[in-house]
């Protein structure tokens, strides 16, 4: 995949996506989960994971399944969602075999007969391109997400607020530079305080990303993400992009967009990934921190991606699409009041 030409829409300046299933539950008003993290699953001492690799696994049990999340390091970074027909469902590594040149088959999720969705959302590349003139632009070479060092989220993790940060940096990045992946589960509806506010429920999770410190390559670089799914060869992708009325929430911000996977083109959607179309340029961002991003259609990638919870998980029936999320914003060190920050 190549980066793609960014056009005007209004997105915030962080990556920040939600992962969700759908059409299982009852009011989302008022459904809840319970919800426990558990870090690297069934490791015991004296065995330890390889420096940047790891597993957090959030448990999510509603009264007669169980949603788990498994947010893995290992590589490109990925957050894995298997929804169960069991609320006493559970997962299991295999810790050797997981560790190993082929770890194949060494994540499960038993029973494996309760399964009754699976996917994954993967994080594969960034993109920096210079923009040549308005009609054209220059993809530099990408930085690939499995290629970072990835610091150790146990350090990180909120059990009372199911919250837990991955940071991470390229050996081609400026100093001080990084990109950080904030994760969140959810055990009831609600909104976070921080811009864009995007809805969220109990089923599902959210992904905030930030790039902070990052001196480009040029002076007129713009930045866009590589984002690969994998789910089920039987299941069909597309984006739609919705009318949002939540203006209070996310100030000039009227669209939602929404990847989803149904078993058809028009109805039965299973998952999906929903974002708004900005991204924002400050922690504590005003109006006038607001950029746009723009999203490229889904396209077959013939190869799973470089993930380790991918290979270890998926041993059959898979498809993997890929779409790029570009941002309308310059980071140049000379540009007017850069901050060199990205919150998507």
């Amino acid at each position: 995949m190549s980066a793609f030409k960014a056009v005007y829409l209004v997105y915030s300046a962080s990556l920040f996506t939600a992962w969700s299933v759908n059409g299982f539950m009852g009011n989302s008003d008022t459904f809840t989960r319970k919800v426990s993290l558990h870090m690297n699953p069934g490791l015991t001492p004296p065995l330890a994971p390889s420096p940047g690799v790891s597993i957090l696994h959030a448990r999510a049990v509603g009264r007669d399944d169980t949603l788990h999340f498994l947010f893995c390091s290992g590589e490109a970074p990925a957050l894995l969602l298997v929804h169960t027909q069991s609320n006493e469902s559970v997962v299991t590594v295999n810790w050797p075999v997981f560790l190993s040149r082929n770890p194949a088959g060494s994540v499960t999720v038993k029973p494996e007969g309760s399964v009754r969705y699976r996917s994954a959302l993967v994080l594969t590349r960034l993109w920096e391109y210079d923009e040549l003139n308005s009609t054209g632009q220059s993809a530099l070479s990408p930085y690939e997400l499995r290629d970072f060092d990835w610091d150790d989220v146990n350090q990180t993790v909120d059990y009372t607020h199911h919250t837990a940060q991955l940071c991470g940096r390229h050996h081609n990045f400026s100093n001080n530079a990084s990109l950080c992946l904030q994760f969140s589960a959810f055990e009831s509806s609600g909104r976070e305080e921080a811009w864009p506010s995007l809805l969220h429920h109990a089923n599902s999770s959210q992904l905030r990303v930030l790039l902070r410190g990052m001196t480009p390559q040029t002076n007129r670089s713009h930045f866009a993400l590589e984002l690969q799914t994998v789910s089920e060869a039987s299941l069909q992708t597309r984006v739609d992009v919705h009318r949002s009325i939540d203006d209070e929430y996310t100030p000039s911000i009227f669209q939602v967009s929404e990847w989803v996977w149904s078993h058809d083109n028009h109805s039965s959607v299973v998952g999906f990934s929903q974002w708004k179309p900005v991204v924002y340029q400050r922690d504590h961002p005003a109006i006038e921190d607001a950029a746009p991003c723009s999203h490229s259609e889904p396209v077959d990638v013939t190869q799973a991606p470089p993930s380790l919870i991918i290979a270890a998980y998926f041993t059959q029936s898979l498809v993997t699409h890929g779409l790029n999320v570009t941002y309308s914003v310059t980071l140049s060190d000379p540009a007017p009041n850069s901050t060199q920050y990205l919150s998507w």
